[in-house]
């Protein structure tokens, strides 16, 4: 092999799993396999090199000066790449460059912003898994967050993972996360999890003498996973991650608790069948105008609030600005002018800034003075909290805009970085490589007049460099400061101090200035980083600005009212409407009340056909209880909203053919989970319950989970069904009450009014929206000859049907007898009766019941 391929292989053995970027000159060239990969995922040419075998080895390579694009891409995939750099100067280096490995690229710690989604947060997790229970921690190395918890359940890990949705993981059990992922996360076992090398690693890190000032004194695995990830960060960054400042250690229990299926189900982030952005509810009240807004307020929006006192501190800054017009359109104003300064600190931190990222991280803090005087006369607390937050950092922005050049490169080594007028040295080179003539011809003539030698004259050549020439005639006048070079037959050549320090200004000055630029870089880039903590806290007080000041904006426009949250348990609406449907939908927005508490509204079982609008309602109530709790106002006329610690929703089922399971087996799972889990703070929404088994079979379970719901949970709870025999349970339980949507029919079609009534409905009008979903006419009208058939049968005959028999996975049950008595009601004519005719006919349908 030849020297280079020896060092090549030397160092491709320490990084066995990352594809070696090794730096050659203008290019990164990668050998063997790594070659034969970056070929295939990156489209270049893959070619060979010989390397004193027989064979040619594979090689591939890139401009070093456009990696970026590419290492994202391989990143992207999955892969980890290694940076090789050459560690010397090939013209000074004596035999083979020394190379070293910088650092290595995951998915979890790329810092190029133009690879990351600025409205997300792009996180790298640590998880200890002991026991069936976990220590987690998580951070964003671009912004420094670093948040830890511990959790008792998979399934309590499940749901934290579905919020971080982290990008790439380190675990001591890989093997028991593969179960739980299904989105793109690249898993890496890791190794060092030990508990008292992350202990120590966290002391030295925080510089604290133990961990009881942190607040990790009794969270071990949580210590384990912290540890351990700053120990990965370190050996892939190679640099300290000094922009994780702080542990935020939280709990499960400070926030509502979502799950998968109700932050899909009730489409916050994204719409449930295209996964696009318009349509959620993050659509609607994302109007933020900095990126660490847009990543805030998904946080939030994500974990609402528990805490009243801190849901109300949130609401008053709110309505401060929903009723300060001047504030809010100043601060939007200015909030626009600012870039994703916190992450661009994160590359300044770990020496990847360049020149024009420090223009743009100015271009951003210079607006901090500006935001804090618009709120410096704030009422609110939350924000006076912020204008104390708010560090103006004119001192960094002072060092900026004195030394970074506005036309900055993008590159760091090649010069025209610094600003003229901040070193004297750099003005002094760059003055020789671009005036040195001039110097020259000006001290050329300023030795004629001294020495009176007329035809004294400053010349060069490669071999003595820059001399001054005088003929055989004038020795005579040449002064005593002139220092002899040459003699030649007709003239002699001379130098002086002044010429000697002209010629090395003027020689070194374009090689000079380079250097002397990149240190002088560096030096400013790390004065910057210094003040990481500065930087981190305004950026976080700009990002709350930003919410609160997108939140207020959503609230005046959409005509938003500021909710009133309380202990009790109790929603209560008036003129609720969907935050969504009525951005989105063409036709007028039918807006419903709501009243529910845990006593005699407990349990809302709407009955009612498709398409009528069951399921935007329930969701409507869901969604309004997320934004009165995350902090923003609703749409509504007036909430009144009992803190709800869970929101549950089982809303549509498919089968799940990765378990096995039939759409049926993944309906009942979810209705167990709810059940299992729910508390009687917690908000349920229960679509369709048992429509994936037989009629009856279906019926027995939606009335017994509506019943356990009653008994043993006592939660708030929404049920939609198109079980009409369910409407009797109200009559058994007092605390459920029967709703219907209304709908109105003309001529054999239904008109769906939107809007919610009290009471039950009898009729599904299933061919009716059959054919309003465009089923051919032959299918409508053999549909309703089959209907008559059936109903003439007596299709509920209590000869035809088996007692349903109690179930005892809930340990409650119920009978449906006397079916036949059903046609006999349908038949009455109620409007034609008289007041004793209705009397004795309900006798004796009571008469029959009770036989």
């Amino acid at each position: 092999m030849t020297p280079l391929i020896e060092q090549y292989l030397d160092i491709k053995k320490q990084y066995k799993d990352s594809i070696l970027f090794f730096r050659v000159g203008d290019f990164y060239e990668m050998f063997f396999q790594d070659a034969e990969v970056a070929s295939k995922e990156l489209d270049i040419v893959l070619t060979g090199k010989d390397c004193g075998t027989e064979e040619r080895v594979p090689m591939a390579g890139i401009p070093f000066h456009s990696a970026d694009s590419y290492i994202s891409r391989l990143v992207a995939k999955g892969y980890k790449v290694a940076i090789c750099e050459q560690m010397e100067d090939p013209k000074e280096a004596k035999g083979l460059v020394k190379r070293s490995v910088i650092k290595v690229i995951t998915s979890g710690t790329i810092i190029d912003t133009a690879a990351l989604d600025e409205t997300s947060n792009n996180y790298l997790m640590s998880i200890y898994i002991d026991d069936g229970k976990y220590g987690l921690s998580s951070v964003d190395i671009t912004t420094g967050e670093l948040m830890a918890t511990e959790l008792a359940s998979k399934e309590d890990l499940l749901n934290e993972l579905i919020k971080f949705k982290p990008v790439e993981i380190i675990t001591n059990k890989p093997e028991e996360l593969e179960s739980l992922l299904n989105y793109g996360s690249f898993v890496h076992k890791w190794d060092f999890f030990d508990y008292n090398i992350a202990r120590d690693e966290i002391i030295r890190k925080f510089n604290v003498n133990s961990l009881e000032g942190l607040g990790l004194k009794y969270y071990e695995r949580a210590t384990r996973a912290i540890g351990a990830l700053f120990m990965y960060i370190k050996a892939t960054q190679m640099v300290a991650s000094d922009n994780i400042s702080e542990i935020k250690l939280y709990t499960i229990s400070d926030y509502m608790i979502m799950d998968k299926n109700t932050i899909n189900n009730l489409e916050l982030l994204e719409t449930y069948r295209s996964k696009e952005k318009k349509g959620s509810l993050l659509w609607v009240i994302n109007k933020t105008s900095t990126p660490m807004g847009s990543r805030l307020i998904k946080k939030w929006l994500e974990r609402p609030l528990l805490n009243i006192d801190e849901i109300n501190k949130r609401l008053d800054a709110v309505e401060e600005l929903v009723n300060n017009d001047e504030m809010r359109e100043k601060l939007k104003a200015c909030l626009k002018k600012i870039r994703d300064f916190e992450r661009i600190m994160g590359r300044i931190v770990y020496k990847s800034a360049n020149g024009r990222d420090l223009l743009f991280f100015n271009s951003s803090i210079v607006n901090l003075p500006e935001i804090k005087n618009i709120i410096q006369n704030a009422e609110s607390d939350y924000l006076k909290e912020l204008f104390n937050e708010i560090d103006p950092l004119e001192d960094v922005s002072s060092l900026i805009d004195s030394a970074i050049s506005y036309d900055a490169p993008m590159t760091i080594n090649d010069g025209n970085i610094i600003k003229d007028g901040y070193n004297e040295e750099v003005d002094k080179y760059r003055k020789a490589s671009t005036e040195g003539k001039n110097w020259l011809a000006q001290l050329e003539s300023e030795e004629r007049e001294k020495t009176g030698i007329k035809n004294l004259k400053i010349k060069f050549n490669k071999v003595f460099g820059y001399y001054i020439e005088v003929t055989k005639s004038n020795i005579d006048m040449v002064p005593d400061y002139f220092i002899r070079k040459q003699t030649l037959a007709n003239c002699e050549r001379y130098v002086t101090e002044k010429l000697k320090e002209i010629e090395n200004d003027i020689l070194g000055a374009e090689e000079k200035v380079k250097e002397l630029e990149y240190q002088l870089f560096v030096e400013i880039r790390e004065k910057v980083a210094q003040q990481y903590k500065r930087v981190k806290a305004s950026a976080e007080a700009i990002a709350q600005i930003d919410v609160l000041t997108s939140m207020a904006e959503v609230a005046k426009t959409n005509g938003y009212q500021r909710p009133i949250l309380v202990e009790e348990k109790v929603i209560d609406i008036k003129v609720g409407r969907h935050p969504v449907i009525e951005k989105i939908s063409d036709d007028i927005f039918v807006p419903n009340d709501t009243y529910m508490d845990t006593k005699e509204h407990m349990i809302s079982l709407i009955t009612g056909p498709n398409m009528a609008g069951k399921s935007t309602y329930m969701r409507q109530i869901a969604l309004i209880v997320i934004l009165a709790q995350m902090g923003s106002f609703v749409p509504a006329d007036s909430a009144k909203i009992g803190i709800v610690d869970r929101i549950y929703t089982r809303i549509g089922a498919t089968d799940d053919l990765s378990t096995g399971q039939s759409t049926f087996m993944v309906e009942m799972n979810e209705v167990a989970n709810i059940v299992n889990n729910a508390t009687d703070k917690s908000l349920i929404i229960l679509d369709e319950v048992g429509r994936g088994t037989s009629t009856y079979d279906g019926i027995s379970i939606a009335w017994a989970v509506v019943e356990y719901i009653a008994k043993k949970i006592k939660a708030r709870t929404l049920f939609a069904t198109h079980y009409h025999e369910l409407v009797d349970i109200a009559d058994e339980l007092k605390c459920v009450k029967n709703y219907n949507i209304a709908v109105k029919e003309e001529d054999d079609k239904v008109v769906f009014l939107r809007k919610i009534m009290e009471g039950p409905t009898d009729k599904s009008y299933g061919i009716q929206v059959a054919k309003l979903a465009g089923l051919p006419e032959t299918i409508i009208k053999k549909a309703n000859q089959k209907l008559v058939e059936l109903e003439k049968k007596h299709i509920y005959q209590k000869d035809s049907v088996e007692p349903i028999k109690q179930i005892s996975i809930f340990d409650i049950g119920f009978d449906f007898k006397y079916y036949d008595l059903i046609e006999e009601i349908k038949s009455l004519d109620i409007d034609n009766m008289t007041p004793l005719q209705a009397i004795n006919q309900l006798y004796k349908l009571k008469r029959a019941l009770c036989d």
